[in-house]
């Protein structure tokens, strides 16, 4: 039993060994790889390589140590073999044997446990140098990338700064070449202009001499033919017509349409806002339709109903301010008489609000006590109660100011000229003011039409009411914004010109003074449009010379013609008195053709009865031809032909009543009507033809005209562009000496800017070469 006991002791040792010795054979080749790969980090593994040695050196201890067991594990075997064959013996010796077998087992138990320990201490070490090998190899080539990386950014950095620099110094050789070209033109420039001061110097003294001696002119002019100087007394400097300023009325009748158009606005929304509230009344908290409402509602609804009587006339005061601002007048304080009727329209709105505003008050108030009214609706009502309040007293404010404003036109000294900026500041911070009461508003009616529609006897009328008094709200507000902000951005405006009176002066003039002056301007502009005389038409020399002959001819048949005309009108003064003659006769005629008419009736009927058609034809024919003549006169004669026609007809109307007797009566008389058919006919075209050439003439005419006007308005716009050009000219070249300027100083600046950029790239390239050497 105990030969077998060491039998399975031995393999085991025999197993151990084997593994022992495979592991040394597979940690023997990971030390020569690991010596082939960590041959780059050598300076830095030195003390785990002289580690590794030691180890290695034991190992081979070991494994001498190893063999000698192994040797020792054979000799045992051979001995236990020959224990076997020679069996049993005596005890004594069977004794020995034991005694021997059990101290060579301890000796030999001992010896394996130490190399056991042993191996397993080695095993521990080699572990851990192993581990920290690894460890130490993967923090050396990590921090072998970061530096390879930032040697990359470094030398992208300094690739691009390099490539920047170079730019800019490019840029500024070829600014610095500009500059120089620019500072030789400017000192050119410069020698112009000293040239150019030196001789605007000399003139400025001969115009000096000159207005020196005009000047004394002048004041002795004065002295002998100015009685006194008006403008020292502001009575009678009042009385002096100020400059029109187009520009600034043109201005002011457009800020006054834009404000017509927001009162419009306002008085919209203010008309559905009272309407509506009024239809509120009658609803909520009772109905009319199904109960009586309170008293106090009733009252407040007939009060409501009145609005349109108030309000409309706001409107209509500042449109009949907006048509008393026109282009001729001057608009200033005195002599705007409508705001006076507007502040009086705006103080009869502000008496209505103030009627209303307590039975308002105790309406919300009457709501509140209300068995509907929750806890928060009647907080929603008590900030409304408030709101009313406040909207009242900025109706005063703004009434109150306005009234100032229209003091200047009634009672001047009501107002000084010092506080005119500050009645407007005032007026702008009221709207500023409104505008802010309305949004509050409008926010407690919002929360309070919500609420109402929650209560359970809310109907579909109230629901439309609330809304309908919500939009008016939120007009009214838009309204009061637009009014607020246009006002707030035209008050320089209003505030620049006071009044026409001195600058010196404190107070407005009197009312009196302004319309004085008011008519002293119209006699000045009906004076100046007198003395306006119309410029004649100009032709082109070259067309003129080319129609010079046709002109002259035109002149030679304009006289011609006007002797005509006196001939003719003395001819057509004979021909009316022949005329009256030849009608006498021809009703002496009509009556001895009717007697012999009677007398020959029997006997020769046929030829009788052709006879009297035909010469009861010569009054209408005669008639006729006396129409044409009259329509003849009464057109302007345009050449001779109708003068020789008229005598023409003379003898042609003899001799046909000469030959009236005649068979060939029907034939002369075709003739006749032929010919003066025809020559109708010609006039007529003459007529049209003389209509269409004066059209014509018409609209050539109002084209020169507008062309005149238009090289007028070119005229006046090309002065005012000629004056801006030469306060650019001069402005430009103050630009120039300061540009020059600038660029020496920017120039020095560069430069020293250039020096410090050196100096930073060679201390960054030292830091790169720096950071190169590390990483190597």
């Amino acid at each position: 039993a105990a030969a077998a006991e060491l039998q399975g002791k031995y393999q085991k040792l025999a197993q151990e060994y084997s593994k022992l010795r495979a592991q040394n054979q597979v940690l023997k080749k990971g030390v020569v790889d690991e010596q082939a790969n960590s041959a780059s980090l050598k300076e830095q593994l030195k003390m785990k390589d002289q580690s590794l040695r030691k180890l290695q050196q034991e190992m081979d201890s070991l494994t001498f140590r190893n063999q000698q067991l192994a040797k020792r594990v054979e000799l045992l075997q051979d001995e236990l073999t020959l224990s076997e064959s020679r069996g049993k013996k005596s005890k004594k010796s069977a004794e020995s044997s034991s005694q021997l077998s059990q101290e060579q087992k301890s000796v030999f138990n001992e010896d394996l446990q130490k190399k056991i320990e042993e191996n397993e201490r080695l095993h521990i070490l080699f572990f851990e140098a192993d581990e920290q090998h690894k460890r130490l190899e993967a923090e050396l080539r990590t921090r072998l990338e970061v530096l390879e990386t930032d040697a990359a950014e470094h030398q992208a950095v300094v690739d691009s700064l390099t490539k920047k620099y170079t730019d800019a110094i490019e840029k500024l050789q070829n600014d610095k070449a500009k500059l120089e070209i620019k500072s030789q033109t400017l000192e050119r420039e410069a020698k112009d202009c000293r040239l150019r001061t030196e001789e605007c110097q000399q003139q400025l003294k001969n115009l000096q001499a000159a207005l020196g001696s005009r000047l004394e002119e002048s004041l002795c002019i004065i002295n002998e033919k100015v009685p006194f100087n008006d403008t020292r007394s502001n009575k009678y400097n009042a009385l002096n017509v100020p400059l029109h300023n187009r520009r600034y009325q043109m201005k002011l009748r457009d800020l006054a349409g834009k404000a017509l158009a927001f009162v419009q606005e306002l008085v919209t929304a203010l008309l559905n806002f009272h309407t509506y509230t009024e239809q509120k009344v009658q609803i909520f908290p009772i109905d009319s339709a199904t109960d009586t409402i309170s008293p106090l509602n009733q009252k407040f609804s007939q009060y409501l109903h009145e609005n349109a009587s108030y309000v409309r006339p706001l409107e209509e005061g500042m449109l009949h301010l907006f048509e008393s601002i026109t282009e001729d007048t001057v608009t200033v304080l005195e002599t705007t008489v409508k705001l006076k009727t507007f502040s009086e329209h705006l103080a009869s709105y502000l008496c209505f609000l103030r009627k209303i505003l307590p039975y308002q008050l105790k309406s919300l108030e009457e709501e509140c006590e209300s068995s509907l009214c929750t806890a928060a609706l009647r907080a929603r009502n008590m900030e409304l109660h408030r709101d009313m309040k406040r909207l009242t007293a900025v109706f005063e404010k703004l009434h109150t100011y306005v009234s100032l404003l229209a003091l200047p036109s009634t009672n001047p000294e009501g107002l000084l000229r010092t506080n005119y900026s500050f009645v407007f500041t005032n007026i702008a911070a009221s709207l500023h003011g409104f505008h802010d009461i309305l949004k509050d508003i409008s926010k407690h009616y919002s929360q309070k039409a919500t609420l109402e529609q929650d209560v359970p006897t809310a109907t579909q009328k109230l629901i439309t009411t609330n809304d309908c008094i919500l939009s008016s709200v939120a007009a009214l507000t838009n309204g009061a914004g637009k009014i607020a902000s246009f006002f707030s951005n035209n008050l320089d405006h209003f505030t620049s010109s006071l009044s026409y009176g001195p600058k010196g002066g404190t107070e407005f003039i009197s009312p009196l003074s302004a319309e004085c002056m008011l008519q002293y301007k119209k006699k000045a502009a009906a004076y100046m449009k007198s003395l306006k005389k119309p410029c004649a038409d100009s032709v082109p020399y070259e067309e003129a010379l080319a129609n010079r002959r046709v002109l002259l001819s035109s002149t030679e048949s304009r006289e011609g013609l006007a002797q005509q005309v006196q001939q003719s009108l003395e001819k057509i003064a004979k021909l009316e008195q022949e005329k009256e003659h030849w009608m006498l006769e021809a009703q002496l005629a009509k009556i001895k053709l009717e007697k012999e008419n009677q007398k020959l009736k029997n006997s020769l009927s046929g030829h009788l009865t052709e006879t009297i058609q035909e010469h009861s034809i010569l009054p209408n024919v005669t008639e006729q031809k006396k129409e044409t003549i009259e329509k003849s006169l009464r057109e302007p004669i345009k050449s001779t032909s109708l003068v020789s026609d008229l005598f023409y007809f003379n003898r042609e109307k003899s001799a046909f009543c000469r030959s009236s007797a005649s068979p060939d009566v029907e034939s002369r008389e075709d003739l006749i009507k032929t010919h003066y058919m025809a020559r109708i006919a010609e006039l007529t075209s003459h007529l049209q033809l003389a209509d269409s050439k004066s059209v014509h003439f018409h609209a050539e005419c109002r084209a020169l005209a507008k062309r005149l006007s238009l090289a007028e308005k070119s005229k006046e716009s090309l002065t005012e562009e000629l004056k801006l050009a030469s306060q650019n000219i001069s402005r430009l070249q103050d630009e120039l000496m300061t540009t020059k300027r600038s660029y020496e100083d920017q120039l020095s600046m560069m430069s020293d800017h250039l020096c410090s950029m050196n100096e930073t790239l060679t201390k960054q390239r030292e830091e790169i070469d720096t950071l190169k050497m590390a990483s190597k």
